[in-house]
């Protein structure tokens, strides 16, 4: 399938200006190492949170996360105690959903443990290609707390990391065109996202982030 013909009906619903503003940052290998883990934490912390809920609450209630979580610094946060996360699910400055901020801890460990192997988070997403990107997912999916879905990806859209996001506008395109025959997170869908988004990106040079938005906006004003 010629990416030419999402980007064509992209620009005719809503006009060549507005892809072009719409169209994701990408960070650089060095913007990624550059940031720190307690940044990392905190942008899954995040999107953790956002999932399911009205994400304007989470962004209005933003600095009392900060104030709350101290920074999430991923060494104090992977072994933090029991009694810290029970205040926590009674601090009115954050959203109190107890399972929510059960996950803090473990997505804690899992950044420690990425930082033990590769120096940082930053220097792991860096290093890893966007061409496997449903491998990363999958990745975070397994040593992370509730990291599946498009939680993860809505994280590494967030710092910069060049990837797509599965928005039901890509994904009602790609099954519109016979691209993907099978759910978008079994092994087996995942695999055909990929191909599409890995043939694209060979024929057009477009980073992955401005495919995604693009095939989004072919359909409709999300994604």
């Amino acid at each position: 399938m010629n990416f030419t013909y999402f980007y064509e009906q992209a620009v005719k619903r809503h006009g060549k200006p507005l892809v072009q503003q719409r169209l994701p940052k990408v960070a650089t290998a060095e913007q990624l190492v550059a940031r720190s883990d307690n940044d990392y934490l905190a942008e899954i912390t995040r999107c953790v949170f956002r999932a399911g809920f009205a994400w304007q609450v989470i962004e209005r209630k933003w600095a009392g996360f900060e104030e709350a979580f101290a920074g999430f610094l991923p060494l104090y946060w992977q072994q933090v105690p029991p009694e810290r996360l029970d205040a926590l699910a009674q601090d009115e400055r954050i959203v109190r959903n107890p399972q929510k901020i059960a996950t803090v801890p473990v997505n804690a460990r899992m950044l420690v443990d990425i930082a033990e192997q590769h120096g940082s988070f930053g220097q792991f997403l860096a290093n890893w290609p966007s061409a496997e990107q449903h491998l990363l997912l999958a990745y975070l999916k397994q040593h992370g707390a509730r990291l599946g879905g498009t939680a993860a990806q809505h994280v590494l859209r967030r710092v910069g990391w060049d990837g797509y996001i599965l928005t039901p506008d890509n994904l009602t395109a790609l099954k519109n065109h016979r691209l993907l025959d099978a759910s978008p997170y079994s092994k087996r869908g995942a695999a055909q996202i990929q191909h599409w988004f890995n043939q694209w990106h060979e024929a057009t040079g477009l980073p992955y982030s401005h495919l995604s938005r693009i095939l989004s906006m072919s359909i409709d004003v999300r994604g």
